[in-house]
């Protein structure tokens, strides 16, 4: 690690790899052909300094907002760098964003320019969003654009002479603006300054590589979405401050190609990847032919290397996972084969810098203890309150809502409810206000109760609800094979008796009036498409609650314990 102690920014450290590491590769990005680009730190800068230079062609007010619109690439991050270099701040969009909501970031963040790369459907994608689009609105290319109507990229850095003169931003300065997923109503604009930005990766060390750190030998894969504040503190964050490598993933169909090209040494996912990874060799390799050669002293390191190399993961000193909790046997799997995956919380306010769990520190059920540097403790209602180095400026144009947000000492009120360990790790155990109360007078939490209903392989999303009923029941949003499964009735009762059996499972780990009276397959899947998911594949519980508003009663006070929609 050079001497970067006195550059506080992710832009000041990006210019210093650029000039002490000019020809080591930054980015690699996979082309629909099949081929792989390569950008050095020198040609990153010299793309981002002459976009950069265009920018400030348009004759935009200082620190404009300028949409960044398109799926994970090279130039994603690029554009970004170009848009602080600028003097600028950048406002990422969902790709998978509906019409509505990319009207209201728009309109909301008052973007000036757009830049648009490959969508969610490419052609089709950017067709079905057209219209909430100002038709004043300049929009830029980016390659591989699924618009084609703005100045193209490739044009821009053509013609335009980079930037020599790099507009510095202060600690302070607003950096980014991160709408969130909106599962409580309207996407909001959460401000973070560029100080916020480089504590993350600043404080976040002790995460990674047995609390050794990041360091420019790190390798990355991009393929969450980095208009989501996990990537970006993860991925961006990380690779900017470490000045380590960035390979990006096309899509669904190349992801393994991508993960093997890669070998990432820090991997971020979410549960529901980490258990297609296990299912999949669970498939390939019988789970008691596993367990019987893991006992084996010769035989069982060998099979658990071939097993990491097979999913790309050999390399990986530092697995994490968020935004749900891990399967409890998806877990314990994983450790079996050397790699101990580690559970964290954060929030898009606090840059994803709260609490992680450290290796030999895992406990189950919990995502871990503060970073050091956070503060934590709980409040009224067990409401989890922190501050943290990586918090945000306020809401974008809701001052008093960022009032409300805050303790008279300084500290976020999350909305998440929680406890903490004699060790200081922290359990979620619901949010503050997504309690409810049965026809018996008695409160439920449905977050611990979902938590547990993730762990069944066939459950995909689950939400947890029954105001007024006499005892709660869940609904299920279960896997492709399952809905599969369920067109042959051999199939459907064997569904039935594997879900009837967790039901029981399930209840006899929660208190009599947590219990739950039944488990609903819903017939249609939740996506983000239909809004019943966010971007992030959380579920929108008051969306799902109305869609089944009708029905609920009625399966409430049916005696089956597994129904179907």
């Amino acid at each position: 690690m050079n001497n970067n102690n006195n550059q506080t920014t992710l832009l000041h450290r990006f210019l210093e790899w650029e000039r002490s590491t000019p020809d080591a590769i930054y980015l690699t990005q996979p082309l629909p052909d099949g081929s792989v680009q390569d950008y050095s730190w020198r040609q990153v800068g010299d793309q981002a300094r002459r976009v950069a230079a265009y920018l400030q062609t348009l004759g935009l007010p200082a620190k404009s907002s300028i949409g960044l619109y398109a799926k994970n690439s090279a130039h994603w991050i690029i554009a970004d760098l170009a848009i602080w270099m600028a003097g600028h701040v950048s406002v990422p969009l969902y790709t998978t964003a509906n019409a509505d909501t990319v009207r209201y970031v728009l309109k909301h963040a008052e973007v000036r320019l757009l830049l648009v790369g490959r969508l969610e459907g490419e052609e089709a994608g950017w067709k079905a969003v057209r219209a909430a689009i100002p038709d004043d609105l300049p929009l830029i290319d980016l390659p591989q654009s699924s618009a084609g109507e703005g100045m193209p990229w490739a044009q821009i850095v053509a013609s335009t002479a980079p930037l020599q003169t790099v507009a510095l931003p202060t600690p302070e300065d607003l950096a980014t603006i991160i709408y969130t997923s909106g599962s409580t109503g309207d996407p909001k604009g959460v401000m973070h300054s560029f100080g916020a930005m480089y504590a993350a990766p600043a404080v976040t060390g002790c995460m990674y590589a047995n609390g050794k750190g990041t360091c420019s030998s790190d390798r990355l894969l991009s393929y969450l979405p980095l208009a989501h504040t996990a990537e970006r503190a993860v991925v961006e964050a990380v690779s900017l401050f470490s000045g380590c490598r960035v390979f990006f993933n096309l899509g669904l169909e190349t992801f393994t190609e991508d993960l093997r090209r890669a070998r990432p040494t820090i991997f971020l996912s979410m549960p529901r990847l980490w258990g297609k990874f296990y299912q999949g060799i669970n498939d390939k390799i019988d789970p008691h032919v596993q367990a019987t050669t893991f006992a084996d002293p010769v035989e069982g390191p060998l099979m658990k290397a071939q097993i990491l190399s097979v999913l790309g993961l050999d390399q990986v000193h530092t697995g994490l996972s968020g935004s749900a909790p891990l399967p409890v046997k998806v877990m314990a799997w994983y450790r079996q084969l050397g790699l101990e995956l580690l559970e964290g919380y954060g929030m898009s306010e606090n840059f994803g810098t709260s609490h992680f769990s450290l290796p030999g520190q895992v406990r189950v059920g919990y995502v871990g203890a503060a970073i050091p540097g956070v503060e934590c403790r709980i409040g009224d209602d067990n409401e989890i309150l922190v501050k943290s180095p990586a918090q945000m400026l306020g809401y974008y144009k809701l001052p008093e809502l960022t009032a409300q947000s805050y303790t008279v000492d300084g500290l976020f009120r999350t909305g998440d409810r929680g406890e903490l360990d004699e060790q200081g790790r922290l359990r979620i155990t619901g949010r503050v206000k997504e309690l409810f109360k049965t026809a018996k007078g008695k409160y439920v939490a449905p977050v611990p109760i979902e938590a547990k209903l993730g762990n069944h392989p066939r459950v995909e999303a689950s939400c947890v609800t029954g105001v007024g009923l006499a005892q709660p029941l869940a609904l299920l949003n279960v896997s492709p094979d399952t809905r599969a499964a369920l067109a042959t009735a051999e199939g459907r009762d064997k569904v039935v008796t594997e879900l009837e059996v967790f039901l029981a499972d399930v209840n006899s780990q929660f208190e009599p009036h947590e219990q739950l009276a039944c488990l609903v397959v819903v017939s249609e899947p939740w996506t983000i498409a239909n809004a019943l998911l966010t971007p992030t594949l959380k579920i929108r519980r008051s969306q799902i609650e109305d869609r089944y508003h009708g029905a609920i009663e009625g399966w409430g006070a049916s005696r089956s314990k597994v129904l179907f929609e």
